[in-house]
């Protein structure tokens, strides 16, 4: 399909869309266009995204397919059928290579399993009652036609009345033999429109006329309550994309204006009023205020906050008036980024999801071929009735028909990250979910993991000059960076009244500490034993630090060339919540672990009051030694917040980056925590493995009821309306039991 020709990804959004299987048959449909490639298609954000060789396929092609088969379309943010489509655009996306298909199915593969159920809808439905849609006007409306038959079977003629269930077949199955026809050109021949339409049609031949009208109606039922379900699903997202307000009041010069919220640009400065929501990330410029961020991350408790505080898009300004510095444009934005985030992992998919669809590439074709021999071998070979073997075989085609099974992962799947997502927790997509569900141990960076990262200085130990020198070659070093340790020094430099010395060049050395020229020589800000390996500790020094270390203290030693200035030392309490959730992780049979640069005995002070296993020293390639020692005994996760966490949580079977922590981290990261808060590792651990037991039910609910039917379908114990309330009955009990974990509490330790 790839030329030489240069391609672009373009984006659009498609209504109409309630499983997995609408996802899949306009993936299909459209991977058959030349120069079309990497499509991605999001049934909970309603988004189509692929990449384009425009002298091969016009956009105009792409757009005509997908109306084809039944669903609206338009470019991203523009009107969809006269309708606005109001959720903000996320990131721009890159290409996504990570999340391709595993296999591109072909035409015969392409049935309702590869797959191929159609719940189209007019994309005018949208926010509609159900009975005010397309699709719920046609169930009143074949509902009032089946009524009416029977009444005229009751009150007046049979012949009369079998005329009115010929004609409520016809009328309710002719939009549904449409979608098939159009589905049947794009090359999926598997698809319940069309086993729908061949039941119902062959069922008016046999003389089931009233079977027949009555499957069509209940066919019609099962996709109105289909699309209810998958619509409550959608409503999580719509719902953070809501909480971001569509004006800000921007202050220019000490004027007031009102502008669009999705404008606001960089550095400009926002008024926020008590009661309104924050209109962009941002750090506070001016005003102290108590911060609502429950709607973003789930926190209950509002957080007081002041000038040079982050604050998020979509909280609520509780207390006073607030002036904010904004910090990043609306498609970056904290929203924006969970949104996006979500709608990624929709498109990286469970083990468990990629087994169902290849399984039911084979199984489709297989039924198809059952019922074809169901209804011609009993006759041509026994001599049985014709009417009542074909009656059987019709039977078994809507039978077989996989909705149920198909649905049942990417259901729970979508519920779990729309849980997880209103409560600070995001995950990855369903690869992640599964992985979580399996660990069995727990890896936690601790420095702005486990502990607050902010240390407090509490010794500064001079061994040549004076303190304020001491501290104004330390604040030198460390001026521009953002570490814990770093910031610690530069208030205690701060609070002395010390000027930090005039430096360049500083830089980061991973694991060891960071240096700069100061003052025009080389200056240090290094670990004890990064100090003494370069000559600048001596044996009086390296006691002293090792004693302050015993008290759980974090030390460096400030030096010029192989001449130590002094030592610093600080400590940074363990977090308010990192002591339950260790227990809480230990209650879990999940062994917890405390990777540390740090020294031994500050690494072994703060386990010993977490309770927890440890290991210190730890460079950024021993953690990942660490990481794969571990993942050799089970699944194992890493949590951390730093730049030097990054290639740990790289290597752990699911990285969780801490929401304070670096873009490197949540960018490395397989899930985040937007709370900060340590016992939400326990929190997703628990919503993974719920939801890996709500697809287990699913699971067993579609296999086990096809099985039932199908069996007692080939003896002539169940007929067609049966076999479509095995079908869409199916598909609606795994959807709705899937939509029980919208409603899961992760934080109820059980």
């Amino acid at each position: 399909m790839m030329t030489g020709n240069a391609t672009e990804r373009h984006d659009w959004t498609v209504t109409g869309m309630d499983c997995a299987a609408c996802a899949a048959k306009i993936t299909t449909a459209l991977e058959r266009l030349p120069g079309v490639t990497e499509v991605q298609v999001g049934v909970m954000s309603e988004k189509l995204s692929l990449r384009l060789e425009a002298d091969a396929t016009s956009r105009e092609m792409i757009e005509a397919t997908v109306k084809k088969l039944g669903y609206g379309i338009a470019p991203k943010g523009e009107a969809v059928a006269g309708r606005k489509f109001v959720m903000p655009a996320p990131p721009p996306a890159n290409d996504h290579a990570g999340h391709s298909h595993d296999a591109k199915p072909s035409p015969q593969d392409a049935g309702h399993g590869a797959p191929g159920h159609d719940h189209a809808s007019d994309p005018a439905d949208r926010d509609k009652r159900w009975y005010q849609t397309a699709k719920g006007k046609l169930v009143i409306g074949t509902g009032l036609l089946l009524v009416a038959a029977w009444a005229v079977k009751l009150l007046a003629s049979e012949q009369i009345a079998l005329w009115a269930f010929v004609a409520a077949c016809l009328i309710g199955v002719a939009p549904v033999a449409r979608r098939a026809f159009a589905a049947l050109r794009a090359g999926i021949p598997f698809t319940i429109e069309g086993l729908m339409t061949i039941a119902a049609i062959g069922a008016l031949f046999i003389g089931a006329a009233e079977e027949a009208a009555l499957v069509v109606f209940l066919f019609a039922v099962g996709e109105v309550l289909e699309g209810v379900a998958a619509d409550r699903a959608r409503a999580s997202i719509r719902a953070l994309a809501n909480l971001v307000p569509k004006t800000a009041l921007v202050e220019d010069n000490g004027v007031t204006r009102e502008v669009d919220a999705a404008g606001l640009q960089i550095g400009q400065l926002v008024l926020v009023r008590p009661g309104d929501r924050i209109p962009a990330d941002g750090t506070i410029a001016e005003g102290s205020s108590g911060i609502d961020e429950s709607p973003v991350t789930g926190e209950s408790v509002p957080k007081t906050k002041g000038p040079g505080d982050a604050v998020f898009a979509g909280s609520i300004n509780a207390e006073a008036a607030l002036r904010i510095t904004v910090t990043k444009s609306a498609e970056d934005n904290t929203i924006s980024r969970i949104i996006a985030l979500v709608e990624e992992a929709e498109s990286a998919r469970a083990p468990t999801e990629r087994f169902i669809d290849r399984f039911s590439r084979y199984y489709m074709p297989a039924i198809t071929g059952l019922a074809l021999l169901v209804a011609v071998i009993p006759p041509l070979l026994f001599g049985q009735l014709w009417g009542t073997w074909v009656y059987r075989g019709l039977a078994l085609l809507l039978i077989g028909c996989p909705c149920a099974l198909v649905i049942s992962v990417p259901a729970s799947i979508a519920s779990a990250l729309a849980t997880g997502a209103r409560r600070g927790m995001l995950m990855k997509g369903g690869t992640v979910i599964e992985a979580v569900a399996r660990v069995t141990q727990v890896a936690f960076d601790k420095t702005g993991t486990l502990t607050m990262g902010r240390p407090a200085v509490t010794d500064v130990l001079v061994l040549d000059g004076t303190e304020a020198d001491l501290l104004a070659v330390a604040a030198g070093v460390e001026t521009g960076s953002s570490h814990p340790l770093a910031e610690a020094i530069l208030r205690r430099a701060e609070a002395s009244g010390v000027k930090a010395l005039p430096s360049s060049g500083a830089k980061a050395l991973i694991g060891k500490g960071a240096e700069a020229q100061v003052a025009g020589e080389p200056a240090w800000v290094g670990s004890p034993r990064f100090a003494a390996d370069r000559g600048a500790l001596d044996g009086l020094g390296i006691r002293r630090a090792a004693e302050m270390e015993a008290e759980g203290k974090t030390v460096v030693v400030v030096f010029r060339d192989r001449r130590a200035l002094g030592l610093i030392a600080m400590r940074d309490e363990p977090r308010g919540d990192a002591v339950a959730a260790i227990k809480q992780l230990s209650a879990m049979r999940i062994t917890s672990v405390m990777l540390t640069g740090d020294n031994a005995r500050t690494g072994a002070a703060i386990a010993a009051v977490l309770g927890m296993q440890h290991r210190a020293d730890l460079m950024p390639d021993d953690k990942v030694t660490a990481i794969k020692e571990m993942a050799a005994t089970g699944g194992v996760i890493m949590v951390g917040d730093g730049i030097n966490d990054a290639p740990a949580l790289a290597a752990a079977s699911v990285g969780v980056a801490m929401g304070s922590g670096t873009d490197v981290a949540l960018e490395t990261a397989s899930a985040a925590l937007l709370r900060n808060r340590v016992t939400d590792v326990a929190a997703m651990i628990r919503l993974a493995r719920a939801a890996m037991g709500n697809i287990r039910q699913n699971v067993t609910i579609a296999l086990g009821l096809k099985a039932v039917f199908l069996v007692t379908t080939i003896f002539g114990l169940t007929g067609l309306w049966i076999a479509i309330l095995a079908d869409t009955g199916a598909t609606v009990l795994v959807t709705l039991n899937a939509l029980r974990l919208l409603a899961f509490d992760p934080e109820n330790e059980r």
